[in-house]
């Protein structure tokens, strides 16, 4: 609004001119597609610009009304809207950014400077700066030229209010920044950045602000409070309005307060009523507003009349030919006035001809006594070195000068105080009335006053002071005219104010960079090169001077950025590198990526990232551009666009015609090679990983394709190969791949119904299913693998197939394995209440599972849940194997050390131990006995359901042909249809097998003392011969085929009969009588052979089996040579005589005959027609006394024997 209109916008995307005398519209209304958000007047009254919900900003012709042009801001509300002093600019702010474009075009002067929540923008009154203010991420100041952040508050500074409210403004000084907020003012003083606030009338309501530099009008609620911008209290009284004010407006002057409400009303109010008479616009009455001229009219300058032609040549600098024309002028009239001869005196003082001027002043005086007659005596008695009576002929001039001239007399006083010598007087003087101005809110005195006192400091050499008080006086010049009184001054003393800012600001600007005060030089500098006088920048002196001062300063501030940067002085180094690029240096490149690299360092990635962009644009052929652009996006996390700018970076590079740069390649690997390397790495893990898992997510069932896809979508996949620029690390690979693709597995006994594989597709997702307690418990599982951090779950249940044999095959082939790498397993112990007590587990349901013993053996980390969920004894430790009192529970169960249960491998267990384990569990599908335990033995048999107890036997046959270990045939009970010698089912394995009493130390060696005399060295080598050279156990075609010492039955008689069982007793060669006990009815009658059989080859040969024998000299040769059997009618193999042999081999021989003479639990084998034999199974193992020291080479009989 102005002093006669105001311009308001609706949210029907009307606007209106409205006259404010008599509120009569002007003009047609101005319409646009959507509703207004904000709407600004530019100072000279030619534009209208509007924001709207469209994300548009228009440019109106504030005279016909008439669309200029229009400007699309975004796809979000438009939410503030301002225009620069000059008129020349708009700045708008739309959430998310804050925008700067050119008023006459429309072209976006600066790219987007990126402000979240922002709501608010404001110019400064000199339009150098602008700022913006957001809801919660504070307010910032730029450089209106370079958008440069000037300052920056932080969160702290956060508005907390809607976009509806305007809650910026500027005093006239520019030098603060007033920000409201719910229940508050603030004040941030920009030249010490500190800050002050205070109270507002109402402390609930949202906040608007609007000033016209001398106080704010503060709307809040219904109601308008105003302040004064220097001391922040409060003046007047509070304006109340009928409903809610949601937005105000000031009149220049401060006469008129405009208010708008929602329900589209303005309000008019004359503050007059209300304000103290200072706050509204006043006339100075000591300098009266100089009227618009376009030139100087002589008759209005005060003190001195002068004719045009004379004040041209004048103020040209041109005495001689003044003083001539003067001269002319007096002798042409007949009675010349008093101010033709003041003024040639004052020009004749300042050619130094004193004794002329002095004349012609006094003549004056005698004339007409005038003030200018007396100040010309005083000028002229000044240029001839009388101080003290130029200064007291001075004060003569009040004597003959109208009231209103006195304070300009004061002020020219003080300028001869300050000439005479007493500068520091004069100087003090002259502030005085400044301040005085100042207070009386007097800007055309302000200005003459700051205007003279900045001469001052520049003739004292004081540029520190001199620049401020120029600029003050910039700050209140009076707009399109002239200061009459400075022309005054000009004419009496001399001085000049043409150009005087430029003169201070280069030398001060000097004097601070030899005190390497390089910044603030910069920023005097930068004024310098900005000022609007054309003919100050037209000097070649001028231009050549910034030009090279520039690059002095450009080059230092470099330097010292480089040095802080260095140092790991971040700040420092952004702030060298940002004063550096304010000088807009011919080549910028190289800094915007020094700052880019500062500012990434500091996590400023949104900063750095902008910087980097200007490197490329400035010249898109230099690489480091792209690969300071990398750099801030990745820090950013924006990985796609990072890998294309490094990309761009390495095709930058290629295509270079600098051979130095090309060479530079070799130093980098391309996202492709780093891909390539991930994907090897994926598909090497996926081959030992299940084949499909459980996105707990989604709750999805997800194979290796899919699981990639999601792999190659997620952040930690395009980190990973934006990150990798200089060479590949294949270990970080592995990391990072093992870490996404790590998964939990399931551990439970199955209950029924469980959630199948079809199950889960149909529903398509875990989640999807019913509501059933089978179905909960799974989604469980999947909750709890989510809380541990993980992104992939496995359960038997659904994660296989069942219906695909294949599949299901390597499934249980490979369970062990996946249950062995997975991150964690869970066990859900369905039966164990809580809360759950010790004892628990050891007596759970889960314990008596076959498939549950690999689950709990295998993983590396596992936890045990009760019924609800909660862990097992409330441990909540990060891995239940490091839980002492869980171990023990379970070691004391299942009988087997602690340690081995935290560490478990399937070579840390034999295969008797592993069968004891498996023998006291059971499952729900009988194949799945062996199935379960085809990881522990590392068993590569196939799976087949439907080979029922044959399954078993499968997995024992493989057993005893890949280990050769026997004692998986030391059993009692009943025979398996797979092969006689395997048991019917794994619980005989839970019996402790017969185990002689070990033969070692003297009771060997007295064994072996009563051998020697009975055995000859030969004989006894011999025998050892035929056990040593035995062939392994195996298997073919579900026959075994068992090395043994057979021992032929050569009588067999029935005792008794006892229920379903015979009691036997057999007469054995070598062994003599042997009784036991079988269910199977033997022939009596000798027609089929029966044979006890000893299969522990490897008890026989002992620890040293395999050794080679000692040298030793020592020999026996009373051996009997070529004695033993001779094949007979049990078909043994008769012994063949074998080249004598040291005394060590044959001590080594009689030690494994006196094992053969122990006590062993024999198998009971009875031959078949076709010479095969057949297990006689027995409830209780045949433990036989073994041959004692009666061994004779007849007695053994060393065979393999074909076992059906």
């Amino acid at each position: 609004m102005d002093e006669s209109q105001v311009v308001g916008g609706y949210g029907n995307g009307d606007i209106c001119r409205w006259k404010i005398e008599d509120g009569q519209q002007q003009g047609p209304t101005m319409q646009v597609n959507g509703s207004i958000k904000c709407i600004a007047i530019s100072q000279d009254r030619q534009w209208i610009v509007s924001g709207d919900s469209g994300g548009k900003v228009i440019v109106w012709n504030a005279v016909n009304h008439e669309k200029v042009r229009e400007i699309t801001q975004g796809e979000h509300y438009v939410c503030a809207v301002d225009i620069s002093g000059d008129c020349a600019k708009i700045a708008s702010v739309d959430y998310y950014s804050a925008r700067i474009f050119s008023i006459d075009s429309g072209v976006q002067l600066l790219p987007p400077l990126t402000h979240y929540g922002a709501i608010g923008v404001r110019f400064s009154p000199d339009s150098s700066r602008f700022a913006s203010a957001s809801y919660d991420h504070g307010f910032r100041i730029y450089n209106t030229n370079d958008g440069d952040i000037l300052y920056d508050s932080g969160p702290k500074g956060s508005t907390n209010t809607s976009s509806f409210a305007t809650p910026l403004a500027w005093p006239q000084d520019g030098q603060q920044l007033f920000v409201a907020s719910i229940s508050k003012i603030t004040s941030f003083d920009l030249s010490n950045s500190s800050s002050s606030e205070w109270p507002i009338h109402e402390a609930r309501a949202e906040t608007s602000i609007v000033s016209n530099g001398r106080f704010i009008a503060c709307s809040a609620g219904s109601s308008v409070s105003l302040w004064d911008c220097v001391s922040h209290t409060q003046i007047g009284s509070i304006i109340t309005h009928p409903t809610t004010i949601s937005c105000v407006a000031l009149s220049p002057s401060g006469q008129y307060l405009a208010c708008g409400t929602k329900e589209g009303k303005i309000s008019i109010h004359n503050l007059t009523d209300v304000l103290p008479t200072q706050y509204v616009v006043h006339d100075s009455p000591a300098l009266p507003d100089p009227p618009n001229l376009s030139q100087l009219h002589p008759s209005q300058l005060p003190l001195v009349q002068v004719s045009g032609e004379v004040l041209k040549l004048w103020t040209q600098h041109d005495p001689t030919m003044a003083e001539n024309l003067l001269s002319r002028e007096i002798k042409s009239a007949s009675c010349p006035s008093h101010h033709l001869l003041a003024n040639r005196a004052l020009i004749r003082a300042r050619s130094k001809r004193w004794a002329l001027a002095i004349q012609d002043a006094k003549q004056s005086l005698q004339i007409q006594p005038s003030p200018i007659g007396h100040i010309a005596v005083a000028v002229a008695l000044l240029e001839k070195g009388d101080r003290e009576e130029a200064l007291c002929t001075f004060d003569l001039a009040y004597y003959d000068c109208e009231p209103h001239d006195i304070r300009f007399l004061l002020l020219l006083k003080w300028i001869l105080m300050f000439e005479a010598g007493n500068q520091d007087e004069g100087i003090t003087r002259v502030d005085y009335l400044v301040a005085r101005a100042k207070n009386d809110n007097d800007d055309h005195a302000t200005y003459l006053y700051s205007q003279v006192l900045g001469v001052m400091y520049v003739k004292k050499e004081d540029y520190e002071h001199a620049i401020p008080s120029i600029e003050r006086a910039k700050n209140v010049a009076p707009r399109d005219t002239k200061c009459l009184p400075l022309e005054t001054v000009s004419l009496i003393f001399g001085w000049s104010f043409t150009g005087l800012v430029i003169v201070a600001q280069k030398r001060l600007c000097e004097i601070l960079y030899a005190d390497e005060r390089t910044a603030e030089a910069v920023k005097i500098l930068l004024n310098i090169a900005r000022a609007p006088d054309a003919k100050i920048q037209a000097s070649s002196e001028t231009t050549d001077w910034i030009t090279d001062f520039t690059k002095k300063c450009a080059l230092r501030l470099e330097h010292d950025g480089d040095t802080a940067f260095r140092s790991v002085n971040y700040d420092d180094a952004i702030t060298q590198y940002s004063i550096a690029l304010s000088l807009s240096p011919p080549s910028s490149v190289g800094l915007f990526i020094k700052r880019s690299k500062a500012r990434a360092a500091q996590g400023l990635w949104e900063d750095a990232l902008q910087d980097a962009n200007e490197a490329v644009k400035a010249d898109p052929s230099c690489p480091w551009g792209y690969k300071a652009k990398h750099a801030a996006l990745h820090g950013a996390k924006h990985y796609d666009e990072a890998i294309d700018a490094f990309r761009s970076m390495l095709h930058v590079i290629e295509q270079s015609h600098d051979l130095a740069i090309r060479q530079l390649r070799n130093n980098y690997i391309s996202p492709c090679e780093t891909i390539a390397a991930i994907d090897d790495t994926v598909r090497e893990n996926l081959k030992s990983y299940p084949l499909v898992v459980i996105d707990v997510i989604t709750g999805c069932l997800c194979d290796s394709t899919e699981r990639e896809r999601i792999f190659k979508a997620d952040p930690s996949y395009k980190e990973l190969v934006s990150s990798m620029t200089n060479e590949l690390d294949k270990e970080r690979i592995l990391r990072v791949v093992t870490r996404f693709y790590a998964y939990v597995t399931f551990s439970h006994a199955w209950q029924g119904n469980e959630p199948l594989f079809q199950d889960v597709n149909a529903a398509q997702s875990v989640w999807n299913l019913s509501d059933t307690p089978l179905n909960e418990k799974l989604r469980s599982f999947c909750k709890e693998t989510r809380r541990l951090g993980y992104n992939w779950a496995w359960s038997d249940t659904c994660c296989i197939d069942k219906t695909t044999s294949s599949i299901l095959n390597r499934s249980l082939r490979s369970m062990y394995k996946w249950y062995a790498d997975s991150a964690a397993t869970l066990v859900f112990l369905s039966g164990v209440a809580h809360p759950s007590r010790p004892g628990d587990l050891a007596r759970s349901l889960w314990m008596t599972r076959a498939w549950t013993l690999q689950e709990l053996l295998s993983p590396k980390v596992i936890f045990f849940y009760d019924s609800t969920w909660n862990p097992y004894l409330g441990n909540t430790g990060t891995n239940h194997k490091e839980s002492p009192e869980i171990m023990e529970e379970l070691a004391d169960a299942i009988k087997i050390p602690r340690g081995t249960i935290v560490r478990f491998s399937p070579d840390d267990l034999g295969v008797r131990e592993k069968l004891r384990l498996a023998s006291t569990r059971n499952a729900l599908v009988e194949e799945d006995v062996a199935y379960s335990l085809i990881g522990i033995f590392k068993s590569d048999i196939s799976p087949r359901y439907g080979e029922g107890a044959d399954a078993l036997g499968h997995l024992l046959e493989e057993i005893v042909a890949r280990s050769g270990e026997v004692s998986v045939l030391a059993w009692s009970g009943q025979s398996s249809s797979y092969n006689s010698c395997l048991p019917a089912s794994v619980s005989v394995y839970n019996q402790t097998p017969y185990n002689p009493p070990s033969l070692e130390g003297e009771e060997m060696e007295t064994c072996v003392t009563q051998l020697r005399d009975k055995l000859p060295q030969q004989v006894a080598l011999g025998i050892y011969h035929q056990i040593n050279f035995l062939p392994p156990v195996r298997f073919a075609t579900r026959r075994l085929h068992l090395p043994c010492i057979v021992f032929p039955v050569r009588g067999l008689s029935t005792l008794t009969h006892a229920g379903a069982e015979n009691l036997y007793r057999a007469r054995v060669s070598g062994l003599g009588n042997v009784e036991f006990c079988t269910a199977d009815d033997l022939p009596l009658d000798q027609q089929q052979q029966i044979v006890f059989a000893h299969p522990w080859v490897r008890h026989i040969l002992g620890p040293h089996n395999g050794d080679a024998w000692d040298d030793d000299s020592e020999s026996d040769n009373d051996s009997e040579s070529g004695s033993g059997p001779n094949g007979g009618s049990d078909g043994a193999a008769p012994l063949h005589a074998v080249p004598t042999s040291p005394v060590g081999g044959y001590d080594r021989a009689l030690q494994i005959i006196a094992r053969l003479g122990q006590p062993f639990n024999a198998l009971l084998l009875v031959q078949q027609p076709n010479g095969e034999y057949r297990r006689v199974a027995a409830d209780h193992e045949i433990a036989v006394q073994g041959l004692g020291n009666n061994i004779t080479s007849r007695n053994i009989r060393v065979k393999v024997l074909e076992i059906l």
